[in-house]
């Protein structure tokens, strides 16, 4: 068990169900999978950066990434169906908490000016989407081996119906709302 579940498990869950009311344990909100994503438009015409951000993003992660590829094509793009547009990674149990604990207690105060974050990235269903400018802020990479310097999504679903329940999950959990 992690250090962020057990966090879960011993506070967050007891307070979740105090302040929603909530009669059963199965009804609490709890993290379900992180998805991390990258997306690169301009990699249909340079191939070596899909397999860097592949590369970046298993280090990120711990869990192989797989490449997203078109699913129509695009002429103002030079893009065909079929070709490589980006890479993925989703996580789930240990590997979901320890990606987690990670960002919350190690990349997100490196990043520069860093003041929170805000909270418009809830989806109206308790899952936030949060987006990162420069992936050089995880500590499993080395920013002299970085080419180039990449942008990514993180997903956090959870079990929470509302945005509110959501939020207090994930701001219990440590997260770095902006007050």
């Amino acid at each position: 068990m992690t250090r962020l579940e057990k966090i879960y498990r011993e506070k967050v869950a007891s307070a979740l169900q105090t302040e929603f009311g909530y009669k059963s344990s199965m009804e609490i909100p709890k993290l379900e999978k992180i998805s991390l994503n990258i997306g690169l438009g301009e990699a249909s015409l340079n191939n070596k950066l899909i397999e860097d951000a592949v590369e970046e993003l298993t280090k990120i992660a711990g869990q192989r990434a797989v490449i997203t590829r078109a699913k129509k094509s695009i002429a103002a793009f030079k893009l065909r169906t079929g070709m490589a547009v980006g890479c993925r990674v989703t996580l789930r149990r240990d590997l979901m908490w320890d990606f987690l604990d990670k960002l919350v207690t190690f990349a997100l105060p490196r990043v520069r000016d860093f003041r929170g974050i805000p909270d418009r990235g809830f989806d109206g269903r308790g899952n936030f989407t949060l987006g990162i400018r420069e992936h050089t802020i995880f500590p499993e990479l080395e920013i002299d081996k970085v080419e180039r310097v990449k942008g990514m999504n993180v997903t956090i679903a959870t079990s929470a119906k509302t945005d509110k329940e959501g939020k207090l999950l994930l701001d219990l959990l440590g997260m770095p709302f902006k007050k």
